[in-house]
């Protein structure tokens, strides 16, 4: 088994870490505390290529694997966890659908733009009574003509509040089209800007401040029949099929911030002195450091199996699975650990771990909570 990268992942990486280090990392605090999203921070992004790391260059896309892709979520996230969801609901779940799923006029029309970080998607599965049980849907379409008519509430919707945002990839129940069929469950493009699709209330969030966070409101919503994306009867599995890869970017966040956490809490360890001498000495505090480093690097091998799995086109459930499940528990254990360390400062906003302990929670419940990540291994094993 070889673990290197390759030279272009290797790349990736460098780039996205000496961009984060540069322009990302500074100013995420101030993101969080004034809720201002970073447009000029994504026109770099954008400008770096990130956002078509795994699509073909004829779609805007530079020609890269999900390997790369990852590796650049991770490293984006380390500087800022928002970011990094950003990459994961634009380009590993909206774009990917639009690519795997879409015509070609969908492709040209929608994803290009996308991969080139001209645009962001956002991703409308989730609803008020529609939760972890997504199949549960209320939001309907109907065909009427050349035209379908959608009327329903999707909600904690992210992306598509922020101006740069183009669509919103939603899924819908459709009537029976002939006698006998059952309803089915289908997807369909919904431009932002559609007349009878509106944003409802922004939520207040505790963490990911500067990432809007809306509720989708259709009434009437009439899109061209043009905007089916997929195949009939198979939205949702659609959805679901392309958030086996938001749970690996996830998992890739979730190492990001574990990465961040360590490194705040190494260089506060090495200069705070209690006792005499730092406290980097103290068993407690480096036990502490150990298995945080451990954790890490443990979660970041699973991600990247999952990532490679992928690109060579091998069954992946499982292991997306155990990804995103163990990188955001042992995210939350060491955003704790890291607070710890800090003392009374991790309390402080001042000190970064402050922020990353709040940031980490959330991991736990997007892209399918720990529960239903549970339920997914135990199903596979069955």
């Amino acid at each position: 088994m070889d673990f290197r990268l390759s030279e272009e992942q290797e790349m990736i990486r460098n780039m996205t870490r000496k961009f984060v280090d540069e322009v990302v990392a500074s100013r995420a605090e101030e993101g969080e505390a004034t809720g201002e999203y970073p447009y000029d921070i994504i026109k770099q992004m954008a400008d770096l290529g990130m956002m078509g790391i795994p699509f073909p260059q004829e779609y805007g896309g530079s020609g890269g694997d999900w390997l790369g892709m990852h590796i650049c979520i991770e490293e984006m996230s380390r500087g800022d966890t928002t970011l990094g969801g950003l990459l994961d609901v634009t380009t590993s779940v909206v774009a990917q659908e639009l690519y795997v799923f879409g015509t070609e006029e969908q492709r040209q029309k929608w994803l290009i733009p996308m991969a080139r970080g001209k645009t962001i998607g956002a991703f409308g599965l989730t609803e008020p009574g529609a939760g972890s049980d997504a199949g549960a849907t209320k939001t309907t379409a109907v065909r009427d003509g050349g035209s379908w008519v959608i009327n329903g509430t999707k909600q904690f919707i992210t992306n598509i509040g922020l101006d740069n945002a183009s669509l919103v990839i939603i899924t819908a129940r459709t009537k029976a089209q002939k006698p006998g069929e059952k309803e089915q469950i289908n997807t369909f493009i919904v431009p932002k800007g559609t007349p009878g699709f509106s944003l409802g209330k922004k939520y207040d969030k505790m963490a990911w401040r500067h990432s809007a966070t809306h509720e989708c409101i259709f009434e009437d919503c009439r899109i061209p029949v043009s905007n089916f994306l997929g195949k009939e009867g198979r939205g949702f599995a659609q959805h679901l099929a392309v958030l086996e890869t938001g749970r690996i970017s996830v998992a890739a966040i979730a190492v990001g911030l574990m990465q961040a956490c360590l490194e705040a809490s190494l260089k506060y360890a090495k200069e705070r002195v209690q006792f005499g001498q730092p406290i980097i000495n103290f068993q407690a505090i480096s036990f502490k450091l150990a298995d945080m480093a451990m954790a890490t690097e443990l979660a970041r091998n699973m991600y990247l199996k999952a990532a490679w799995l992928k690109d060579n086109r091998l069954p992946h459930t499982l292991e997306a699975a155990y990804a995103k499940l163990y990188a955001s528990e042992m995210c939350e254990k060491a955003a704790s650990d890291a607070y710890q360390i800090h003392g009374g400062y991790g309390f402080m906003n001042e000190y970064a771990v402050s922020r990353y302990y709040r940031h980490a929670k959330i991991l736990q419940i997007v892209e399918g909570t720990s529960e239903v990540q549970r339920l997914v291994i135990s199903r596979n094993l069955k």
